[in-house]
């Protein structure tokens, strides 16, 4: 897939300068060899196709990474946004439960989940979602994100709510699409509204 859009580094450099004083490992950068990954490609070729937004694409090496620190690293993006001149937009790039159909089963796995333990606890998050009980969500993200797969161990989760105050969060998630199953995994697309 081509793409070209244009980046945000002042932003970039804030949102890094911001973790390294939260003790987050974190480096800003502009090198044109590292391209973006799907992660920010897919969210823009829907909502910026026309290129009206500068990009800062936010990676984590998911495998390795303590969930403390991508909650610091979205206190730190708040931190940031607060301190840029310019109006922001944040996007969290995952699904829910992320384990794929086996591919023996692919053809009949496209429109369904692999395992019915995974729909279940997807339709129990978008509840606590719906309903704004972060606090209750908070508590089982770690045994969720093990036990249902979820991509990139939720870390991109773990940003967001660490940028909306994490537990103390109470916003009453607004869902776009109900929730769906694509090639075994659980999906969404939702609008977590701001804190008052």
């Amino acid at each position: 897939m081509t793409y070209d859009y244009d980046g945000n580094p002042e932003l970039g450099h804030l949102i890094a300068d911001e973790a390294v004083k939260l003790g987050v490992r974190a480096k800003a950068h502009n090198i044109p060899s590292l391209k973006l990954e799907y992660g920010t490609l897919v969210p823009m070729r829907y909502m910026n196709s026309d290129k009206h937004f500068k990009v800062v694409s936010i990676s984590a090496f998911c495998t390795v990474h303590d969930f403390a620190d991508s909650r610091r690293l979205g206190e730190a993006i708040l931190k940031a946004i607060e301190k840029y001149d310019g109006t922001v937009a944040v996007f969290a790039s995952g699904s829910l439960s992320h384990r794929f159909i086996d591919d023996q089963r692919a053809e009949e796995g496209m429109n369904s989940y692999t395992r019915e333990f995974d729909h279940q606890m997807d339709e129990r998050v978008v509840k606590l979602w719906r309903e704004g009980k972060f606090k209750e969500f908070c508590t089982m993200l770690p045994e969720y994100a093990d036990y249902c797969y979820g991509e990139g161990n939720m870390h991109d989760t773990v940003m967001l709510l660490g940028m909306l105050g994490w537990d103390k969060y109470d916003g009453k998630v607004e869902f776009i699409t109900d929730l769906f199953a694509s090639s075994g995994t659980g999906q969404v697309n939702a609008v977590f509204p701001l804190p008052a």
